[in-house]
């Protein structure tokens, strides 16, 4: 079965390499997708970072480093940056443009079929792209076009007009004009991502959500795993960057990386603590997308493949979830979101 062998291939979590060498960053694991697709099971996040300088140093540093998995967004507001440097290595010769995967995403004031393809049109021209690897639903809820401006989405912006259907449907004909590879959603929850498996003509074949050791969504990443659908985390080393959260939030950021379970596995493997967390995710079968605009981070992130936590090690960690408790993002800052009848968090209403 496909979703068994590509989980399977993900659990193992390393490419052997030749002659028993140990696998490099270039070596990056793979998983095969329900469209066919493979996908880097490391990928470079790119969400808060705009400043050109640093997010054109930050690529640099990852595609030297082996990297061939980017993920951007529109509300994220970097994709021309993103696409300077892809088509400066695509113009070099450094990089062939089929072994890159390119994932970008429906913004949340785009949620009506007729603004797919719009939308699109527009992170393609900005990633200076005729096509993106994957095309994903952002959110689950929508605000108004109109609700969006240089940045900020109004509180009272709120479109409850939303059908995921129909948005889909308008999804699946980029996929057919060959200008989106691969279709997902994030950040929706089972019952939504299951209504668009029993009801889609073409099924999503990925799910990104926020998950960490604090949050580590066991159910929804059972039933993707059943259902063929690829998860990639986000914020995987707990989004140690995003401080203003504090101040929305009140709820203070883990120092996930400073754990003692997690610096004691580290020190036995000779890793760092950002290691041993996204190889325990990547172990689980999972994609990760971390976040960093420094090179050393960046190539520490993607060199986890010379190692792999043991059963024991493995079971500490899982013990770490905190379930709905450990959860950062409610995205109750976007627009009046709780308010959405597709808001996918009900349970912290």
């Amino acid at each position: 079965m496909a979703s068994a062998q590509l989980f399977l291939a993900a659990a193992l979590a390393f490419i052997a390499a030749v002659d028993g060498a140990a696998p490099t960053a270039a070596d990056v694991t793979k998983l095969r997708l329900s469209s066919g697709a493979s996908m880097p099971v490391v990928g470079l996040g790119t969400w808060q970072v705009t400043q050109d300088q640093e997010l054109e140093a930050a690529l640099d540093a990852a595609l030297a480093a082996g990297y061939r998995h980017i993920d951007t967004a529109t509300i994220y507001r970097n994709e021309h940056l993103i696409g300077k440097v892809i088509s400066r290595w695509l113009k070099e010769g450094r990089v062939k443009r089929e072994d890159l995967f390119i994932t970008t995403k429906l913004p949340v004031f785009g949620m009506r079929p007729a603004d797919v393809p719009d939308f699109l049109n527009q992170s393609l021209a900005k990633l200076q792209l005729d096509y993106v690897d994957m095309y994903l639903i952002h959110m689950p809820f929508a605000v108004k076009r109109e609700a969006y401006e240089d940045g900020r989405i109004s509180a009272d912006g709120t479109d409850t007009t939303t059908d995921h259907l129909a948005i889909w449907k308008a999804m699946e004909a980029e996929q057919k004009a060959g200008r989106a590879r691969s279709l997902g959603v994030s950040n929706f929850n089972e019952s939504q991502v299951e209504h668009l498996i029993k009801n889609a003509a073409v099924p999503p074949a990925n799910l990104q959500i926020e998950l960490h050791l604090y949050h580590q969504q066991k159910a929804i990443v059972d039933f993707c795993k059943k259902n063929n659908v690829a998860v990639t985390a986000y914020s995987p080393l707990g989004s140690p960057g995003s401080k203003w959260l504090s101040l929305i939030s009140g709820k203070e950021l883990p120092d996930l990386l400073s754990l003692p379970d997690v610096v004691e596995i580290a020190a036995r493997h000779n890793k760092t603590a950002a290691q041993v967390v996204l190889r325990h995710t990547v172990q689980r079968g999972i994609i990760v997308i971390p976040k960093s605009s420094n090179p050393g981070r960046i190539q520490q992130n993607i060199d986890i493949f010379d190692f792999t936590l043991s059963d024991s090690e493995m079971a500490k960690l899982d013990a770490l979830d905190k379930g709905l408790e450990g959860k950062l993002f409610d995205m109750k800052f976007i627009g009046g979101s709780e308010r959405h009848p597709e808001y996918p968090w009900t349970a912290l209403l």
